[in-house]
């Protein structure tokens, strides 16, 4: 799948760079943004050299890795990311916009768009997002992108999923 930018109402969505990783550094910089997911917040280094795994693709030719940064055309500032993983007619799908962005939209503004773009390029694709279950905010990201929480879990999250279209 080419990665093109996607344009939404207050954000471009922009093709991954490893050059973001210098401004990103700073935009995932919180350690709240780890309290569901784990871990802690890379140095600039470290994400830099994520960065570089992730601009060369995927190792295993079945899978598709399509990152974007998120910058928001008021301030032409990054605030986030979107990234989908397909595998098939799977894709599922993350989002983390910077905590001083948070409350404002942008996150289900910004996977809405990423969702159109994947649905544009395949109509039969499944979307999936792994949500932990106290993770309210993200819950409403999906809802609000169009997945539904199923019964199912992975690892301790809740997996929601958004069907193809008939």
């Amino acid at each position: 799948m080419p990665l093109d930018p996607i344009p939404t109402p207050r954000l471009d969505l922009l093709p991954l760079q490893v050059e973001h990783a210098q401004e990103m550094a700073t935009v995932l910089a919180d350690p709240a943004l780890h309290t569901y997911i784990g871990g802690t917040p890379l140095t600039r280094e470290a994400l830099h050299a994520r960065y570089e795994r992730l601009v060369a693709g995927s190792p295993d030719p079945s899978v598709t890795w399509c990152n974007w940064v998120l910058r928001h055309r008021t301030g032409s500032h990054l605030i986030g990311t979107v990234q989908a993983t397909i595998t098939g007619q799977t894709a599922e799908i993350a989002w983390v916009v910077g905590t001083p962005w948070q409350g404002n939209g942008y996150a289900s503004e910004a996977a809405r768009g990423l969702v159109s773009r994947l649905r544009e390029r395949s109509r039969t694709l499944t979307v999936i997002a792994h949500i932990h279950p106290s993770h309210h905010a993200s819950a409403a990201v999906a809802r609000a992108t169009g997945l539904s929480p199923t019964d199912e879990e992975h690892d301790g999250e809740v997996r929601w999923r958004l069907s193809p279209r008939r």
